[in-house]
């Protein structure tokens, strides 16, 4: 039985746990969360799990799925520790510096940090046409003009009135992460799986042909050319997130018990 460490009890948290009871081969034994939370959450999982506000000294394998705060909350120091992490909160490592200090502490306390495509695809055949040479990545988040709700798209264009899709951004994945935090995961991974985060271009789209959130990849390089388009669902707790992020988190803890992974 392979224990596992939950970084976060949200709306993902809560769904990889669910989905992990009965679970042949893994179990939930510790979730972390905020101090203020400690109480509510124990009250909820009762005696099933330990419910702290850090990672335990012996935890052997963490999942964070809490968002970007608790990669130097938590992951940094767990990393240092040599305990293995993996991470669905990717959108942090544009943040200047952190991406460095995180391989570092993984590398100081001999284990492994993993980065989970969450809601995205492709990201297998992007980091391995790396190794040939990428000459452009571009990636293109689209969605609804309701969808940028909240984002500098409002002081852009008109939400209300328009008529055809309009590009709000067109910037490296760095700077869109900055400005657009909410896209922040799927621009980074892509990135980060490519030509890094300055080198990668990103095109943010406000559509009002669409209803729902679209993301298209296009690659070029020595492999030849891939263009990927998904079209994912969101989760049912959380509309804002895609239930593929999910099931990229139990496909990664499957893939550690498993005999044959893929």
């Amino acid at each position: 039985m392979r224990d596992v460490t939950l970084i976060g009890y949200g709306a993902i948290g809560r769904s990889v746990h669910a989905r992990l009871r009965g679970h042949a081969g893994i179990r939930i034994a510790h979730v972390v969360v905020s101090p203020g939370s400690l109480a509510a959450v124990q009250e909820t999982l009762g005696c099933e799990v330990a419910v702290l506000d850090a990672v335990p000294a012996d935890a052997t394998l963490v999942l964070e799925c809490a968002g970007h705060g608790a990669l130097t909350t938590h992951v940094l120091q767990a990393l240092g520790r040599g305990i293995e992490c993996a991470v669905l909160s990717v959108g942090a490592l544009s943040e200047a510096g952190l991406a460095e200090r995180l391989d570092d502490a993984a590398r100081k306390g001999g284990t492994q940090l993993h980065l989970l495509p969450g809601a995205i695809g492709g990201i297998d055949a992007i980091a391995a046409a790396r190794l040939a040479g990428l000459d452009e990545v571009t990636y293109t988040g689209r969605k609804p003009p309701q969808g940028w709700r909240g984002s500098p798209a409002e002081t852009l264009v008109d939400l209300d009135r328009l008529e055809a899709p309009t590009v709000i951004l067109q910037a490296t994945a760095r700077e869109a992460a900055h400005l657009y935090p909410k896209n922040a995961n799927v621009a980074a991974t892509v990135a980060l799986a490519g030509l890094g985060l300055d080198a990668t271009t990103v095109r943010l789209v406000a559509d009002p042909t669409v209803r729902e959130n679209i993301h298209e990849i296009t690659l070029r390089g020595a492999f030849g050319e891939m263009q990927l388009t998904m079209r994912g669902k969101p989760l049912a707790d959380n509309p804002r997130t895609s239930a593929l992020t999910v099931l990229s988190a139990l496909r990664f803890l499957n893939n550690r018990v498993n005999p044959t992974t893929i």
